[in-house]
């Protein structure tokens, strides 16, 4: 981890309550469903630029020596992978991390192995997605966007933190992904110019049963 980060989780205990959720959403449920209407600009220009920031993160991680680990990956590193139907079911997945490309001086390539998370259906019709383990746990809603991806806006919720951050109350912890399917029973989150280490982060998903 970055020292920035660690002296993020340090300091943990010092977030103000009235700027907390309930741990279960981590959102707001008076959002709109057009995720446009809740996403913040930063967040518009990143899922914007998200090709880009993925073709960057490619040179950077194949400059650095690590081609073939991102051909070992196949679909799940190309770009263009999605598939139609990109509604992930209810239900609970194993999930792992493959960060692409560095910020600063740090990894270029980065591969965890598999933690658990979980999609459920919310009342009003979205998505909710949690990362159930690990130190860093993106928690939020999945927003429809057309037939080929659906957009994900949470938070990063870090350490033994119990309770998750509002969406849009700071940038840093702000997550913003682009949601597809690459496979009969496989799904990924990109997420282009996270707030920490990597240029992209891809968040694997394969349901449980």
């Amino acid at each position: 981890m970055t020292n920035r980060l660690l002296a993020m989780l340090a300091a943990i205990g010092l977030a103000c309550a009235s700027i907390l959720s309930v741990p279960a959403t981590a959102q707001r449920r008076d959002q709109g469903a057009d995720w446009r209407d809740v996403a913040t600009e930063r967040d518009r220009v990143r899922l914007r630029e998200w090709r880009s920031a993925w073709l960057e993160a490619l040179r950077d991680a194949r400059s650095g020596g690590h081609t073939a680990e991102i051909e070992r990956e196949g679909v799940l590193l190309h770009p263009d992978a999605a598939l139609l139907r990109p509604a992930p079911p209810v239900g609970d997945y194993r999930c792992r991390v493959i960060k692409v490309g560095a910020q600063d001086d740090l990894l270029d390539y980065i591969a965890y192995p598999a933690f658990r998370c979980r999609i459920r259906p919310e009342r009003d019709g979205r998505l909710s997605f949690v990362k159930l383990t690990g130190s860093q746990r993106p928690i939020g809603f999945i927003y429809p966007d057309g037939t080929r991806r659906m957009i994900f806006l949470g938070t990063l919720q870090l350490g033994d933190e119990r309770r998750s951050l509002r969406y849009g109350v700071d940038e840093e912890r702000d997550m913003a992904g682009i949601v597809e399917r690459i496979g009969e029973r496989r799904w990924r989150v990109v997420f282009p110019r996270p707030a920490f280490e990597s240029i992209v982060d891809v968040l694997e998903l394969v349901p449980v049963r």
